[in-house]
């Protein structure tokens, strides 16, 4: 075992030999949207993105399901597996089976695996002082998908938003593998101050994020004025606060999107000074045009995140 429980990791690790090793992960929640062949999508994509978080390739998948069969149609969970197969095919990875059961509340996802050479593994716990952290999409989705489940969100806005957690981050991964990536993690439930936290506990390090640099959707930020926040914002908040210092310049609004949490995020890279504007040029040139660098690894062992404006 590379990876195991002992760390806070995305996914876990077996080595097979000296130059393969296979990556497992699991993934599956609720609907966060209206439409079953989205979710499908948005489902696969999020269990996918663990194993691009750790510098691998996904090759198979199985199908976790649970359906309530007595007061829904089985259309709908039809559409919910084409939509999660279709985004399986665009990442070419091998459906080989799955399992459903009935319950009262419909929730879908993947169990995936993928395959890493031993020695260049992806994990979140490898930050070095002076490195640059890249984040590849903008935050805002927990908020947002609060909104829709309040009907608050245009015809418009799903629709970006279902756009945003449909695009696989492989395009992202495969970019970055030309790159020295000393640590790296997707930015999901735990919002990107929590992930963050999880990459800078036991490291020995601090951050300094530049939060006018962060990539916010502009929609996130309206709602989140009107207290449209869900309430993992606020469980994420309570417990990873302790860990980090706001400049006090910065509004309080933007501190709690900072807590919200992700579906189907972005990836976060850290990387040396000396290689982020090459690796985000790279990032802009294959299609990842939000990415940005949004702070850095500083020689500060009280492991701390510090956000200045």
């Amino acid at each position: 075992m590379i990876v195991g429980l002992q760390t806070a990791d995305d996914a876990g690790v077996y080595r097979i030999s000296d130059d393969l090793a296979l990556i497992q992960t699991v993934d599956f929640f609720t609907p966060i949207v209206d439409d079953p062949y989205s979710f499908g999508r948005i489902a696969a994509a999020n269990a996918l993105s663990d194993v691009y978080a750790m510098g691998g390739e996904p090759k198979t998948a199985m199908n976790l399901a649970a359906f309530p069969i007595k007061t829904m149609e089985f259309p709908t969970l039809r559409r919910i597996i084409e939509g999660g197969l279709d985004t399986l095919k665009e990442a070419e990875v091998a459906l080989v089976g799955g399992h459903s059961i009935e319950d009262l509340e419909l929730k879908y996802g993947l169990s995936v695996t993928g395959f890493v050479h031993p020695d260049k593994i992806w994990s979140k716990h490898g930050l070095k002082p002076g490195d640059q952290l890249i984040l590849t999409k903008p935050i805002g989705s927990g908020i947002i998908n609060t909104a829709i489940k309040g009907g608050l969100a245009s015809v418009q806005l799903i629709e970006k938003i279902t756009r945003l957690m449909t695009t696989l981050n492989r395009r992202a991964a495969e970019t970055l593998k030309t790159y020295c990536v000393h640590a790296c993690t997707d930015i999901t439930g735990f919002g990107l101050l929590g992930h963050l936290a999880e990459m800078v506990c036991d490291s020995r390090c601090s951050l300094r994020l530049q939060s006018s640099r962060i990539p916010i959707l502009e929609e996130a930020v309206e709602f989140a004025s009107m207290g449209l926040f869900p309430a993992g914002a606020y469980k994420n908040k309570e417990y990873r606060l302790c860990m980090v210092k706001f400049s006090e310049e910065i509004d309080p609004i933007r501190q709690d999107i900072f807590f919200d949490p992700q579906t189907s995020g972005g990836l976060l890279f850290s990387l040396p000074k000396a290689q982020a504007e090459g690796a985000l040029k790279s990032l802009h040139t294959a299609g990842c045009t939000d990415a940005a660098i949004i702070g850095e690894v500083i020689s500060d062992r009280s492991e701390k995140i510090y956000i200045d404006r």
